[in-house]
């Protein structure tokens, strides 16, 4: 089975920022399957059901951006899974709005959703679908641009992107990561 994490935080409030990018590729993901994202389990949101011949669990943590690793931690646990089964979707501030890539381990690059899953789980060894999301303007605090909606001029480049990272979880879970990798890792 594999788990696909989205991060984002919990709440309206939050519901269409750059750093909920992995909740909505998870949502993408989730339609497009048709999946439920009804049964709340492990501090998650959770849909379950097959991608191809592969059982899929998918799930978005209720917790905190910063304690996301409690809830991937929890599900990992219950499903009796490890890191290698793992794949998480998440905001990326080093890429463009609209750049989707695939990597495998490599540290929390300051995110705060990866450095809880890194703690929680003891390794950073898991594939990641990260979702560029740019850099704020100059002057502009980090915490506050990844907390904002994307900007009009964006927007069409986001939805492009979080529907991209559900197409990149596809080929993962149905042809392997290094597929995915030389698909979406194009410069």
């Amino acid at each position: 089975m594999k788990i696909i994490i989205g991060l984002g935080n919990p709440g309206r409030k939050y519901e269409r920022t750059r750093h909920n990018a992995g909740f909505m590729a998870v949502d993408d993901l989730a339609r497009s399957l048709s999946f439920e994202l009804s049964l709340e389990k492990c501090h998650a949101l959770l849909g379950k059901g097959a991608l191809g011949t592969e059982k899929v669990l998918l799930a978005k943590p209720q917790t905190y951006m910063n304690d996301s690793g409690r809830s991937v931690a929890a599900l990992l646990k219950d499903a009796y899974a490890t890191a290698s089964d793992l794949i998480v979707l998440h905001d990326e501030l080093d890429l463009a709005a609209g750049v989707v890539r695939v990597k495998i381990g490599g540290g929390h690059g300051g995110h705060n959703g990866l450095r809880s899953i890194i703690e929680y789980l003891g390794t950073a060894d898991f594939v990641r679908v990260r979702i560029g999301v740019g850099r704020p303007v100059p002057g502009m605090d980090t915490a506050d641009y990844v907390l904002s909606p994307f900007f009009a001029e964006e927007r069409d480049a986001a939805a492009a992107a979080t529907a991209n990272a559900a197409e990149a979880v596809r080929v993962i879970v149905a042809q392997g990561v290094t597929k995915a990798m030389n698909q979406f890792n194009q410069k």
